[in-house]
């Protein structure tokens, strides 16, 4: 009895903290503008500047990038969380919610769910965006919820390392440079262009990155309806990234908490 009243009591401090997250983020607009204008922006750069003049097998330019700009705009997202985690703790809500008969794991906990909801809405919209300028994917309703299933546990994974950023940070501006990594990363992999393009020291390193495999798996869902040799190494990649940053999480919040 006492355990499921503590459950119920932990479930009901997650929803507030959840609900404070989205109050936050619906207050900063800027921020949230600039999680969706930013990955819209680089879709038609790239579409409209830039793919008359790459070769990506012969596959329609905007259907080759969909899934390299939807990573893109899942780590700008997750640039959102990191400077929120950050406010919170250089302001001293973290100690005051401490000093609060709540559960210790919500606070965390209800800014990684609120930052997830952040992300099916900035994707949903740049999927839409891409839907006008010619993107006709070739996926089914399996296809399409194994490629939903991907991107959840990216989205948690990603978030749970900006919480790390944000924890660590001294100061906002500090945590927003994670940005650099999640806007880079995709660049550096077979999100824009093909991987037999680049350099040899380069094409190692974008073909041993955890975008490559994540971005490929999607595509292929996506275009060709069918899972290829990268699903397994992605789905490994998200649940090992996810349970790293997820631990290593909790275990620097209760540190600085303290």
């Amino acid at each position: 009895m006492k355990d499921s009243i503590r459950i119920e009591r932990a479930v009901l401090d997650v929803a507030t903290m959840f609900k404070r997250c989205l109050l936050l983020s619906l207050r900063s607009l800027d921020a949230l503008f600039t999680s969706i204008a930013q990955p819209i922006l680089l879709m038609l750069l790239f579409v409209y500047v830039f793919g008359g003049a790459v070769d990506v097998g012969g596959m329609s330019y905007v259907n080759y990038i969909v899934p390299g700009v939807i990573l893109q705009c899942i780590g700008q997202c997750a640039t959102t969380t990191a400077i929120s985690i950050n406010n919170d703790m250089k302001r001293g809500i973290i100690d005051r919610f401490r000093s609060m008969p709540i559960a210790k794991s919500s606070v965390l906990t209800g800014h990684a769910l609120s930052a997830v909801v952040r992300n099916i809405v900035t994707t949903s919209l740049v999927i839409g965006l891409a839907l006008l300028i010619g993107f006709r994917p070739a996926a089914g309703i399996v296809q399409w919820f194994i490629i939903i299933g991907i991107l959840l546990l990216f989205m948690l994974a990603i978030t749970w390392i900006s919480i790390i950023f944000g924890l660590i940070a001294n100061s906002a501006e500090s945590a927003s440079s994670f940005a650099v990594v999640t806007i880079v990363l995709p660049y550096l992999s077979s999100g824009f262009v093909t991987t037999e393009t680049m350099p040899a020291a380069l094409r190692v390193f974008a073909e041993n990155q955890p975008m490559t495999p994540i971005i490929e798996t999607i595509r292929s869902l996506l275009m060709n309806a069918t899972m290829d040799a990268n699903f397994l190494p992605a789905i490994m990649w998200c649940v090992g990234m996810l349970v790293v940053a997820y631990i290593g999480a909790v275990m620097i919040y209760q540190h600085k908490a303290s």
